[in-house]
C-alpha cells in the first residue's frame, strides 16, 4: 500500500522506502577526453513519491515510459549545487514540456497560464502545476522539478548530489523523489569540467531511462487517480520497458 501523510508529523518518505513508489534507473555516460577526469558510467536509480508528489512523478513516469530522456544530456553542472537534464526538445535548457495535459499553458514569455486543452493545443506548450506545498526539502541526492517560474515545470529536472543541501529552492521547486543508489556518482558528475552556462566541455549523457524491472515484476504501474481532474485517467503505463541490471556508477 503506498504510503500517505496524514498530517505534517508524519515521518518523510526520504527516511524509509514505501512498498508501490516507482523505481527509475537513468543511465548515464561520461568520457572525460578534454573535460578531464575520469570517465564516469553507471546508474543513477531514483524512488519517485508518487503519493506527495502525484502529478510530477505520473508526468516524470510517462516521460520516462515513452523514452523521452534517452540519448539527451545534463545541460547544465555545477559543482556544490546540482546536475540539471531533461530538455527533451532543445537539449540546450530552453526547452522540455510535460507528458500529458493539466491545465497549464506556455504563455511564450517564460510564464504558464491555465487554460483548455483546446486552447492550448501544441504539446510543446504543455506545462505541470507545482507540488511545492509537500512537505519534502532539498535535501542531499533529491531529485527536484526544474522551472522558469511558477508552474512551468515541464521535463527538466536536477538532482543536488550528496555534498550539498538546496533548503533556499524549498517552496520554490517541487521535490519528488530521491537517489536511492548511485548518488556519489552525481557528486562525481557535479565536479566536472564546464564552460559557457555551466555547461560540461565534455556532454554529460543519458544513455537511457527506464522503470527498474524489479518493480515491473513487483508491482507493474498503472495509477488510476484523476490527477488532471477532468474526469479521466492521467496515464495507464502497462508496457514498461525494463532495466536489467542495477549498479552503483563506477569511474574507470
Amino acid at each position: 500500500m503506498l504510503f500517505t501523510p496524514a498530517a505534517t508529523s508524519e515521518a518523510s518518505p526520504m527516511e524509509e522506502s514505501f512498498e508501490g513508489n516507482p523505481i527509475v534507473v537513468i543511465n548515464i555516460t561520461y568520457e572525460a577526453g578534454i573535460g578531464g577526469g575520469s570517465d564516469i558510467e553507471g546508474d543513477i536509480v531514483l524512488e519517485l513519491f508518487l503519493n506527495w508528489a502525484p502529478i510530477t512523478v505520473t508526468n516524470f513516469v510517462g516521460l520516462v515510459n515513452e523514452s523521452f530522456y534517452d540519448g539527451i544530456f545534463f545541460h547544465r553542472v555545477i559543482d556544490d549545487f546540482v546536475i540539471q537534464g531533461g530538455d527533451i526538445e532543445n537539449n540546450d535548457g530552453s526547452g522540455g514540456y510535460a507528458a500529458q495535459w493539466h491545465g497549464f499553458c506556455d504563455d511564450g514569455d517564460w510564464g504558464s497560464i491555465e487554460a483548455t486543452k483546446e486552447e492550448c493545443p501544441d504539446q510543446r506548450n504543455w506545462n505541470i502545476p507545482d507540488e511545492v506545498d509537500n512537505g519534502l526539502k532539498h535535501e542531499p541526492c533529491t531529485i527536484s522539478m526544474a522551472h522558469s517560474g511558477p508552474n512551468t515545470g515541464g521535463s527538466q529536472f536536477f538532482i543536488t548530489p550528496e555534498d550539498v543541501t538546496n533548503y533556499h529552492l524549498d517552496g520554490i521547486h517541487t521535490v519528488f523523489g530521491e537517489v536511492i543508489e548511485g548518488c556519489g556518482g552525481v557528486t562525481q558528475l557535479s565536479e566536472v569540467m564546464t564552460g559557457d552556462s555551466d555547461r560540461p566541455i565534455t556532454p554529460v549523457s543519458i544513455f537511457s531511462a527506464d522503470i527498474s524491472e524489479t518493480y515491473v515484476e513487483n508491482f507493474g504501474y498503472s495509477p488510476s487517480s484523476d490527477v488532471n481532474g477532468d474526469g479521466e485517467e492521467a496515464v495507464s503505463y502497462t508496457h514498461l520497458r525494463a532495466h536489467e541490471t542495477v549498479l552503483d556508477l563506477v569511474c574507470r
